[in-house]
């Protein structure tokens, strides 16, 4: 049997991996950081090796790793597959001389991952190819689960995970959900793929039922949930406002605007399954959060070497958002007006963006529009005092990542940059 070695510092990934693998009919071992990352190379020697590029220096980085396993007669040949968050061109060019045959951003792409290590092993790895959308959100404490055009296997598994982390991350004490089901109609042959489903959600969540509502106007599927006694008090809605009744009321703050965010949310996946966009799952999380409580050095290591840009006229909003990065040992570019921003992009690069919507000369609008014509792939957060349906929709149309409405909190401001930047699937 084959064996390959994961070095990865997050406990949720290096279990998905391991499980993947397992299925596969590989035999897989982890190590928990770079030291034990050298070690097993040494002892277990494996077939291949699967690491994260961004380990934590003090316990041995991946080029500590890496020129150990090049001294070693006996592993200098194993082939490594390296895992990135954020690599540039020559971070790449210098893992060359260690045997690395493949790098890989995260989020990966499970296909091409398994692609290439039925190259690497010769081993077939079976890939559900099923169209789907998928991804995952939190708004107002409610986790919001998109699904449009199919149920993928393999993006159930990593829904699995990615449900957990975003508790874990937002500390939700009372896991809610409301599961949207978009562009689908379902027959007999789906059951099995519907339990993946539904047991996913509620074994992930740990939900009770009763806090689980599932979007949809399948009949087949109404059906379905009304035969299944595992699944008794999970109620099936057709109307979004309906749904979201019941779970907001128990939560704290604004109840109107939590309503539009699930809107914007439902039609978000409905959009994109109707204009044929390629598929996205933006599951974004902090895979180390594993305290109840996040802390700055959770966020240190995410913001570490980060470059932001904070575009608003609002002077208050520049100074909130550079003084809460400032905490966390990240500098913040600030710029009054998107034509400023606009010109910065000419002799700089920004790994996030804060982008104000209305602004008096070149509103953010005008920015997202400049940045998908130029075919520049930045995350941006946008940040307004709007709440209109449409407005929002037309903003996620035009590749934002993600909303916030002022006014704003630097502790949520951090938590949606971890939600946004420590992307592990």
């Amino acid at each position: 049997m084959r064996h390959v070695l994961v070095i990865d510092e997050s406990p949720l990934f290096r279990e998905y991996l391991r499980t993947k693998l397992a299925d596969n009919g590989v035999d897989a071992s982890v190590a928990v950081n770079g030291l034990d990352g050298t070690a097993k190379i040494r002892t277990l020697v494996p077939d291949l090796i699967i690491m994260d590029y961004h380990l934590s220096g003090e316990r041995q980085n991946i080029f500590d790793i890496l020129r150990e396993k090049k001294k070693n007669p006996n592993t200098a040949k194993i082939p490594v597959i390296v895992l990135a968050q954020r690599i540039d061109q020559k971070e790449i060019i210098e893992l060359v001389p260690y045997n690395v045959k493949k790098v890989f951003a995260k989020p990966i792409k499970i296909d091409t991952l398994f692609t290439t290590l039925t190259e690497l092993l010769g081993v077939p790895f079976e890939v559900d190819e099923t169209p789907s959308i998928m991804e995952a959100h939190v708004n107002d404490d409610i986790i919001f689960v998109e699904i449009a055009q199919g149920l993928n296997r393999d993006k159930l598994d990593l829904l699995r995970f990615k449900i957990i982390e975003l508790i874990e991350l937002y500390e939700i004490r009372v896991p809610k959900l409301i599961v949207m089901l978009s562009d689908i109609s379902f027959t007999f042959t789906d059951g099995p793929n519907l339990h993946k489903l539904l047991d996913t959600v509620l074994q992930s969540s740990r939900a009770k039922r009763r806090n689980v509502r599932v979007l949809t106007r399948d009949e087949f599927f109404k059906k379905f949930i009304a035969g299944q006694k595992d699944y008794e008090n999970i109620e099936v809605v057709s109307n979004l406002q309906y749904a979201l009744d019941g779970l907001l009321s128990e939560l704290d703050g604004s109840m109107e605007f939590g309503e539009k965010k699930a809107e914007i949310i439902g039609d978000r996946v409905l959009q994109a399954a109707q204009s044929g966009q390629p598929e996205s799952m933006q599951l974004r999380f902090d895979a180390e959060n594993k305290n109840k409580h996040m802390s700055l050095e959770d966020v240190k290591d995410v913001a570490k070497n980060l470059r932001i840009a904070a575009v608003d006229d609002d002077f208050v909003i520049q100074e909130l958002i550079k003084n809460t990065f400032q905490k966390v040992g990240t500098s913040v570019s600030v710029f009054s007006d998107g034509s400023e921003y606009l010109s910065a992009l000419q002799k700089e690069h920004f790994d996030l963006v804060f982008l104000d919507l209305m602004m008096p000369h070149t509103d953010g609008f005008e920015v997202l529009k400049v940045l998908r014509g130029r075919g520049l792939e930045q995350p941006v957060i946008v940040l307004s005092a709007l709440t209109q349906r449409d407005t929002v929709i037309k903003a996620f149309q035009m590749g934002i990542k993600s909303y916030m409405v002022k006014p704003l909190k630097p502790d949520d401001l951090l938590k949606k940059t971890m939600e946004i930047l420590r992307v592990n699937f």
